[in-house]
């Protein structure tokens, strides 16, 4: 940790947060949706090969 120089400490700056009040009501919510598929069918028969394939969706709501 090093010391802080006069000048630093001068240029530090102060800002006030609202009041409780201001703050009462404002809202910020988010709704986070996220899906995952994959699906892959082997036959059961002599040298079958089996591919998947793999799909994400993320849905984001804010209000």
């Amino acid at each position: 940790m090093t010391k802080l120089t006069i000048a630093e400490l001068s240029a530090e700056t102060v800002d006030l947060l609202p009041g409780r009040e201001t703050l009462l009501f404002d809202v910020n919510s988010a709704l986070i949706a996220a899906q995952n598929a994959s699906y892959a069918v082997n036959a059961t028969t002599i040298l079958s090969l089996a591919n998947s394939t793999a799909l994400q969706g993320v849905t984001v709501t804010q209000g």
